[in-house]
């Protein structure tokens, strides 16, 4: 029987990401609780899946279509501010889940030991489900108006990862964060909230837009245009994007550090 060692005091602070792989039956395990969790007792089950993103589809065709008239060319509004939402809402949820993960499971963290990493990432996994409903939504749309694959299709892996690398960048950070300072659980639902009217997913980036520059300050614009380049062969990520993805990913680095070294203590103070 193989032995477990805990090693009390270490120098420094070391990822050890390899533990993460070795405690994969708990962190699936997790994941499927949550998804019964969310839907249990529940008359409508997973068509709460279908039923969030297809209200908020329609309250942005009657704001942004009907009311002011957003032109977005040859593509269908409802295609257009889809591909923006998929891109978004994985990250507006799993920031929002991962960043409360630690906190929810204080009983858990409390009693026995596992990689407190696994928390924040089994929301990553969970919310690839809510992900997979809007696409296939997506793709009925597509069939709906006849509007073509284009080949840029092969990228969209890409900007799935980068998506995925954003939430868990900021979850993780959020997760460590918000045992030490409670206030981050009332200031994540305004991020969420600002960063939806923040980011062109409603709207398109116009060329003459003299503040365009602007909106790539926001690392997701990025990453929801090249949904939208990837699905729909719109205009391509700026330029500028690109320097957002690096940011993006020392994010995601120096959060899996901080997280590490609050790790330590987390049963203490949470």
């Amino acid at each position: 029987m193989p032995q477990i060692i805990i090693k009390g005091e270490q120098k420094g602070t070391s990822l050890n990401l390899n533990e993460v792989a070795q405690y994969k039956d708990l962190l699936f395990t997790l994941t499927l609780r949550d998804f019964k969790v969310r839907y249990a007792q529940t008359i409508l089950g997973l068509a709460w899946g279908v039923l969030q993103p297809l209200t908020t589809l329609i309250i942005l065709i009657f704001v942004f279509q009907k009311a002011i008239n957003v032109n977005t060319g040859n593509i269908p509004y409802p295609l257009f501010a889809l591909a923006g939402m998929c891109g978004w809402n994985y990250f507006a949820n799993v920031m929002s889940a991962a960043g409360n993960s630690i906190i929810g499971a204080q009983g858990m963290i409390q009693k026995i030991y596992f990689p407190r990493l696994i928390m924040p990432i089994s929301k990553a996994l969970l919310g690839l489900i809510d992900l997979t409903i809007i696409l296939v939504m997506f793709f009925v749309l597509m069939i709906f108006y006849k509007y073509p694959i284009t080949v840029n299709i092969i990228f969209f892996p890409l900007f799935l990862l980068m998506s995925i690398i954003a939430a868990l960048a900021a979850g993780i950070w959020l997760s460590a964060l918000t045992i030490r300072f409670r206030d981050f659980q009332f200031v994540v639902p305004f991020m969420v909230q600002f960063g939806f009217y923040a980011t062109p997913i409603a709207y398109p980036i116009s060329d003459q837009n003299k503040y365009k520059e602007l909106f790539y300050l926001n690392p997701m614009t990025g990453i929801v245009q090249g949904f939208r380049w990837s699905l729909l062969g719109t205009e391509p990520p700026s330029s500028v994007s690109y320097i957002s993805f690096i940011f993006i990913i020392l994010l995601f680095i120096s959060g899996l550090y901080f997280f590490k070294k609050t790790e330590r203590i987390m049963a203490d103070i949470i």
